[in-house]
């Protein structure tokens, strides 16, 4: 064999092997797929924060539709005792909670508010404010220079002092106008919660 067709043969073998490592290579490469949480940025580039307690289920509700509408990461407050099954037990106790000032533990530490430049704040309307839990919530850390956007859910007494008491637990937060809706309209509510979103200059 002469030495010009041997070395047409080892560059042609080089040639083979690299384009084979090649091929096993882009079979081997995994796909890279976007791993941030969808909606979790606001239009401006921050941070939007959902935090609500919901017994029911209605304010939990609004809460997705402020997900869908504005984009964040959705935070439910639970207690670490639930509170009692039969509605009549839990406005009771509720009742002396808030006479008492006593706030409920959670069961996880929220998470930093630092993180966030708007933190919508939801609860049911009970005894014309919010319910425990979420003052739990204002009070277990620094709102300052954070926006809060509260919303409630009612059976007929509509924000009650919701907006005033956050005001009074974060004094040094904006808080802006609230959203109040009719428990038995949440299913049907985004247009109206939209709506409020826009006012706000918080729809996406």
């Amino acid at each position: 064999m002469s030495k010009h067709h041997e070395c047409s043969v080892n560059t042609a073998r080089r040639r083979f092997c690299q384009l084979a490592a090649a091929g096993l290579g882009l079979l081997a490469a995994p796909a890279v797929l976007g791993s941030g949480e969808a909606g979790a940025a606001t239009p401006q580039g921050g941070r939007h924060l959902i935090a609500y307690f919901s017994r029911t289920g209605n304010t939990r509700t609004i809460a997705g539709q402020i997900q869908a509408a504005a984009g964040g990461e959705l935070l439910e407050l639970r207690t670490v005792t639930p509170y009692p099954e039969d509605y009549r037990a839990t406005t009771e106790q509720a009742k002396k909670e808030l006479a008492s000032g006593y706030r409920p533990p959670l069961q996880t530490t929220p998470p930093d508010p630092a993180a966030y430049d708007v933190i919508f704040v939801g609860s049911p309307n009970w005894w014309g404010t919010i319910a425990p839990p979420v003052m739990t919530f204002l009070t277990s850390a620094d709102f300052s220079g954070k926006t809060i956007a509260p919303f409630v859910t009612h059976g007929g007494s509509r924000l009650g002092r919701a907006v005033e008491d956050i005001k009074k637990l974060c004094p040094k937060a904006t808080v802006l106008p609230g959203l109040a809706v009719y428990g038995e309209s949440v299913a049907d509510a985004q247009e109206i919660t939209a709506a409020w979103l826009r006012r706000n200059g918080l729809a996406r």
